[in-house]
């Protein structure tokens, strides 16, 4: 009987995690890419220090940054969420004894969301007192979480789990993912007060997605 292709297609754990790392890596490098350093007239043709001039072309730059501040906060936001679900995704495959086809795909469509991030994050940077701007970047943390999601609920279900991976590891991952997601969604329909308030709780939840196993031990969170 013909073996099948999708028997033996997309099973290397290793090759998977190894592209997985290429693209983290390839976004992480974009986001920086939305930040220029300001030009400021006043400070390329201004006088010697000692003259008068040198201090307007100081706060003429200051200025400049301050006005670069959307742009810096959206890149602080978006490296902490790569990098929050880099760890994640890294997590869940270590949970792995194998993947098949299927689980390959699903985690390509993770990787697609991944690289989209550069692009929802010039958004915000661009616009971020718009509320749009908010819910497309919204939209690709979604779809991080619900791609990871898919991953561990499929891979249980096709049994490709290690065998030490019991009901309460598999509940952990899916409870993070949930609880997150929902904090998430909270937080971006607080953009009807202020954009910004949902940028700060966003953040916030990131910081603590991120330090919090080690500082107040909420594990289980």
């Amino acid at each position: 009987m013909p073996a099948s292709y999708s028997r033996f297609s997309g099973g290397n754990i290793g090759r998977l995690a190894g592209l997985s790392d290429g693209v983290f890596a390839i976004a992480m490098t974009l986001l920086v890419l939305e930040l220029h350093a300001p030009v400021v007239e006043a400070i390329h043709h201004q006088s010697p220090i000692w003259e008068s001039g040198a201090l307007d072309a100081e706060q003429a730059l200051w200025q400049a940054l301050v006005l670069l501040a959307p742009k810096l906060l959206a890149y602080f936001m978006s490296f902490l969420t790569l990098g929050i679900f880099w760890v994640g995704q890294q997590t869940q495959l270590n949970q792995f004894e194998r993947v098949n086809r299927h689980l390959t795909w699903i985690h390509l469509a993770f990787l697609a969301s991944v690289s989209l991030m550069p692009f929802s994050t010039a958004l915000l940077g661009e616009y971020i007192d718009y509320r749009l701007a908010l819910a497309v970047y919204w939209l690709n943390l979604l779809l991080l979480g619900l791609m990871l999601l898919a991953s561990i609920t499929y891979g249980h279900r096709a049994g490709l789990l290690k065998a030490d991976v019991d009901h309460h590891i598999r509940l952990a991952h899916r409870r993070r993912i949930v609880i997150y997601q929902v904090l998430y969604a909270v937080a971006v329909a607080l953009s009807a007060i202020n954009t910004y308030v949902s940028i700060l709780l966003i953040v916030l939840l990131q910081l603590n997605s991120a330090i919090a196993p080690r500082i107040w031990r909420l594990s289980s969170f």
